[in-house]
């Protein structure tokens, strides 16, 4: 057996080196023949206005004869076909849901893309907003660790929450004052739901989507996601201008339904699918009188 497997290794690479010599050839022999015109003649520009070169300076350009453009592959989008082909483990939205929010992606990116959660489809939403900028707010810090150890690339940040899963009907009831209907800076608001303890920055840019897909909340002990609904909204509302489209997962979930509902607004739902809904929600900095909720 054990020579057969020599014998067998042994063929394969003759055949790579056969194969590697022929390519090696087709290379040399294009690369003289007459009837191709010179690579710094036939070089594409990623910008709008040709630039000239001298011929003696043009080097690992492509030629207009063998691809349309000279653009590599965007770093996350390789990552991100790197890490999926080479791992088993699927992200917990189906395909059906993570395609709600890759159509507002689609007509968005690049864009500010906040993520409440780290997971293994965090990969997927930097690539889908390539050139942008997409942040995931994290509950677990070991986690984060572990994630940061095999996807560095990814920007991510460790956040506390206060609240337990058991105290949501207390919290929906607080949440009905007035002092929660007041659109305002998080950091600002007097609302018990709201979060004031992320970095500065988070609060600073200007979301053009929000997905809110944690923390825990699939236990009474757990933090829930009562705070992280409420502050994506307020969020939204607090915006300079424009529109924030904020999605939501789990909903089959009481909180999740409930509080989705209660504070980003059933005037403002645009979609469901499956357990995801997807909320349009308006700046109210140049209408401060629109109701909470339309």
């Amino acid at each position: 057996m054990k020579s057969k497997t020599l014998l067998s290794v042994n063929l394969k690479l003759i055949l790579l080196c056969f194969v590697f010599l022929i390519l090696l050839l087709l290379i040399v022999t294009s690369s003289f023949s007459p009837s191709q015109p010179p690579i710094a003649e036939t070089r594409l520009s990623n910008s709008t206005k040709p630039t000239q070169e001298p011929q003696s300076t043009a080097s690992s350009a492509c030629s207009s004869h063998l691809t349309p453009s000279c653009s590599k592959i965007p770093t996350s989008l390789a990552n991100a076909l790197i890490h999926y082909a080479t791992t088993n483990i699927t992200p917990q939205q189906t395909s059906k849901e993570i395609s709600v929010s890759a159509r507002v992606l689609a007509k968005k990116s690049p864009c500010n893309f906040l993520v409440f959660g780290l997971g293994h489809d965090s990969l997927m939403w930097t690539g889908l907003n390539h050139g942008g900028r997409t942040v995931f707010l994290e509950e677990d810090e070991s986690w984060i660790g572990q994630i940061q150890q095999r996807l560095p690339t990814l920007e991510s940040y460790h956040v506390v929450y206060d609240t337990k899963v058991h105290q949501a009907d207390e919290l929906m009831k607080l949440g009905m004052h007035e002092e929660c209907k007041a659109v305002s800076d998080p950091r600002f608001s007097k609302c018990q739901l709201s979060l004031k303890g992320f970095p500065n920055d988070i609060y600073d840019i200007e979301w053009d989507l929000i997905m809110v897909d944690a923390p825990t909340g699939y236990h009474d002990d757990a933090p829930g996601r009562m705070s992280a609904i409420y502050t994506a909204g307020l969020m939204a509302r607090n915006k300079e201008e424009g529109e924030t489209d904020v999605f939501v997962h789990d909903v089959d979930r009481v909180v999740e339904d409930k509080f989705s509902k209660a504070f980003l607004c059933e005037g403002y739902l645009r979609e469901q699918e499956g357990r995801i809904r997807h909320f349009n929600i308006p700046s109210y900095r140049a209408r401060l009188d629109r109701p909470f909720c339309p």
